[in-house]
């Protein structure tokens, strides 16, 4: 009955907000409303982490529920609603998330965009890539926005990515895509994110916004 309850909760701040957060210590996140307040440092060892891990993972397959890393490249649930913002910024392939991207990253890209999705345990890489750096570059897409991710586990109990590419993504959703603007779409996040940040005095940040919050330059002294 508390899973459940928990899971009850979750969605309705799920859909009152938009946006809900797997760990924060300002915006609602699912570690504060399992944990009853902000955890600080790795939320696995609390008395509650399973009860977390098990949210998230309802909260992952939850057919209103889209998993990406949206805000502050951590992982952030979002709502039905904002599926089609989502997906038309992240099916646009602007400069933000093109320019200065790794090879190795590019390469993914690649695979990724001709297959439509790939499991990254599964890839053979011509030039030796290792798992490590396979794994750098598939975090890399994630926090562009440039594909969708997701974790799966291998026969061997290993953890692995499945990354596939907004429009294949959104086929298997049932999102059409005929009309979406990436502009409109960004101004609506946009938006969105100021009225959670105002209202839980956090300092948030969408991917292609500033990776950092200028600070006051200090007087100097004459």
């Amino acid at each position: 009955m508390g899973r459940e309850n928990d899971l009850h909760r979750a969605l309705e701040v799920l859909e009152r907000e938009g946006l809900l957060l797997l760990a924060d210590s300002s915006l609602p996140s699912v570690v504060t409303l399992v944990a009853g307040e902000p955890v600080r440092g790795s939320w696995w060892g609390h008395p509650r982490g399973n009860a977390i891990y098990w949210l998230s993972l309802s909260l992952a397959s939850h057919r209103d529920v889209l998993v990406a890393k949206l805000v502050s490249a951590k992982v952030t649930f979002v709502h039905r609603r904002l599926w089609p913002a989502v997906v038309s910024v992240g099916s646009a392939r602007q400069a933000w998330q093109l320019d200065g991207l790794p090879p190795e990253a590019r390469a993914l890209l690649d695979l990724v965009t001709a297959d439509g999705a790939v499991r990254t345990d599964l890839i053979e890489w011509s030039g030796g890539m290792r798992s490590r750096r396979l794994g750098e570059a598939a975090r890399e897409l994630e926090r562009r926005l440039l594909v969708h991710g997701e974790e799966v586990h291998t026969d061997s109990g290993a953890h692995a990515k499945v990354l596939e590419t907004w429009e294949a993504w959104a086929s298997q959703a049932g999102l059409s895509l005929e009309g979406l603007d990436s502009e409109p779409a960004m101004r609506e996040l946009e938006a969105l994110l100021v009225a959670l940040n105002e209202r839980y005095s956090a300092q948030a940040r969408l991917p292609w916004q500033a990776t950092a919050t200028r600070r006051p330059r200090t007087p100097r002294r004459r």
